[in-house]
């Protein structure tokens, strides 16, 4: 059974921060609010919690996990990031952007891409995220929470309505999957992230989600 902690949603307890920092480092695994959906985490650096998400998300090694960094500076140390990729994602950093970028050494391989050796990266807007991304003092794995009614929903792409479980129908699905849930008080999010491949010169959108339109603008702009 998962231990349930409360959390302000603007100014986090740090003790309560300290808590699941701790918990995350001895190979935890956390369901928590971001600024776009509730996500499935961990330590990037735990391999058997890695292997958990996986499980919890039925995704096979060969499919990639997102997770989040602190900083653009933060990127640098786990991506190769071109001079047109620093220039859009500084401007779109921190919000609800997925970037995929070349992975460098530090990125474990059970979370990049095995055949293209890419990795996608969030720094999210969120004060809980990015609380628990400095106490912990490494990145956390976020994948999007099974049980969500309509992937194609969900990217703003299909017309349809965005819906999906409230929040105490998606703690009581997974309480007994995860080691932790972080409850800030407010409803999950409907809608994901915008992906932005950024591997080449050329910038290309792998999906439009949540800040579609000022990433377009920036898009558009780099050649």
């Amino acid at each position: 059974m998962a231990t349930v902690y409360t959390l302000h949603p603007d100014n986090p307890q740090t003790r309560t921060i300290e808590q699941i920092g701790s918990a995350l480092q001895a190979g935890a695994v956390m369901l928590y609010p971001t600024d776009t959906v509730y996500a499935i985490g961990c330590d990037l650096y735990a391999k058997n919690a890695v292997q958990r998400v996986r499980q919890i998300k039925q995704l096979s090694n060969d499919k990639p996990l997102t997770f989040l960094c602190q900083s653009l500076s933060n990127i640098a140390q786990y991506a190769q990031v071109s001079d047109t990729a620093y220039r859009i994602m500084r401007r779109l950093i921190p919000g609800p952007y997925t970037f995929l970028l070349p992975a460098t050494k530090l990125v474990p391989r059970l979370v990049m891409s095995p055949k293209r050796k890419t990795t996608g990266i969030r720094v999210p807007d969120h004060p809980i995220c990015l609380a628990l991304l400095e106490v912990l003092g490494n990145p956390i794995i976020s994948t999007s929470a099974p049980l969500w009614a309509d992937e194609e929903a969900l990217s703003g792409n299909s017309g349809k309505p965005h819906y999906g479980p409230t929040r105490y129908e998606l703690f009581d699905s997974l309480e007994k999957l995860v080691d932790i849930i972080v409850d800030n008080g407010t409803e999950p999010g409907f809608q994901v992230s915008t992906i932005l491949d950024l591997t080449n010169e050329e910038p290309i959108v792998v999906r439009r989600g949540l800040g579609w339109e000022e990433a377009s603008t920036w898009v558009a702009e780099i050649p």
